[in-house]
């Protein structure tokens, strides 16, 4: 990276070239360079904190990857004709409206939050990057939040996480699976335990999932693994004609005059040839080891978004045929923090929305 010349002021929304700006206190004229030439992609999570250490290494970073062509626009009205507060570091449009000052955070999941972008881009690094997820207790010790902001954001980047790139349906060969989400009958208190039963749905939350081998997965929670809710899943992400593995739950019967569909029973077998479920129950037990052994408690209400997360991280994993890095999975996840709002109301508002089942894990 270049030397910035002694006078020279780096802001994120340079426009122009060149451009002359004068302090209020000082009789010195200041070069305003483009920020895009001054951009460092961190590799690990040690250059992470150095760099996003420094705000407005922060802030020229998101701008950068929010306006890539270097026009800023006013997230209210549209326009591009705004100007940088350097002693602020926010942009103020020129048109008369409410709200003409907004930061970098309007218009993202981070907007209305308090919170530094230093801590914002530490916690998005480490929640993509961890395989087994991060708790909130870890984000608010590392980054110096509490605990409960801590929680509030990981949610809002579990919202940053959804992929948004599942358009069409996945082909070739799948697998379809379900598990189930909850605490196990024996770690339980012997006068709930007496009211569960050991295996199955019971008290616990079904999840549904769908996995192109060698490509991407996609699940989702359903109220019940019945055949309407399984097959209907099924067709709304797998290519007619595709070849379809599953166990032998009888929700997956009828499906075989649109897929090639094969069984395996895990009674008899785990694997015949090219028939069986091993992708998706890999997927599972990277789910539950971040479920149990890193969040420990989840409510059923939360679940879609630690899906989300989990999803996120197995989607844009490293494979033998694709490297994907650190650095990687990160861009991703701020590429995708604009257009997004979470409340805190609308996270903990639970009667506003139906939860599929009162008990929590």
């Amino acid at each position: 990276m270049s030397e910035v010349p002694e006078g020279t002021i780096c802001l994120a929304n340079c426009q122009l070239l060149m451009a002359i700006i004068y302090l209020t206190h000082a009789n010195k004229s200041y070069k305003l360079v483009p920020m895009t030439s001054q951009i460092k992609e961190p590799k690990t999570l040690q250059e992470a904190i150095k760099y996003f250490g420094d705000l407005d290494n922060c802030l020229a970073y998101l701008s950068h990857k929010r306006w890539p062509d270097g026009k800023v626009i006013c997230p209210t009205c549209g326009s591009s004709q705004v100007h940088f507060l350097s002693t602020r570091r926010l942009w103020q449009c020129v048109n008369e409206h409410e709200r003409r000052q907004f930061s970098i955070k309007v218009g993202t999941v981070m907007e209305d939050s308090a919170i530094g972008l230093d801590k914002w881009l530490c916690a998005i690094w480490m929640i993509c990057n961890d395989k087994n997820g991060i708790s909130s207790y870890e984000i608010h010790r590392c980054v110096g939040v509490s605990q409960k902001s801590a929680w509030f954001m990981m949610h809002r980047i579990r919202m940053t996480m959804q992929d948004g790139s599942m358009q069409g349906k996945l082909g070739g060969h799948v697998e379809a699976d379900e598990t189930f989400i909850g605490g196990k009958a024996r770690f339980m208190h012997k006068n709930k335990r007496a009211k569960v039963i050991k295996r199955g749905p019971s008290g616990k939350t079904i999840v549904v999932g769908v996995l192109e081998r060698g490509g991407k997965v996609r699940a989702e929670v359903v109220k019940d693994r019945e055949r309407a809710n399984v097959q209907a899943i099924v067709r709304e992400n797998v290519q007619p004609g595709s070849d379809l593995y599953t166990d032998e739950w009888s929700a997956y019967f009828g499906l075989a005059p649109e897929y090639a569909h094969q069984v395996i029973n895990h009674a008899d077998a785990y694997v015949d040839g090219q028939v069986h479920t091993n992708g998706l129950e890999n997927f599972w037990s990277l789910l539950k080891r971040g479920l149990k052994g890193t969040y420990v408690s989840v409510e059923p209400f939360h679940l879609f978004r630690y899906l989300d997360e989990q999803i996120f991280r197995y989607n844009n994993r490293a494979t033998k045929k694709q490297f994907v890095s650190d650095n990687d999975r990160f861009q991703l996840a701020v590429s995708q923090l604009t257009d997004k709002r979470l409340t805190y109301q609308g996270l903990i508002g639970r009667e506003l929305l139906e939860k599929p089942h009162p008990e929590t894990i």
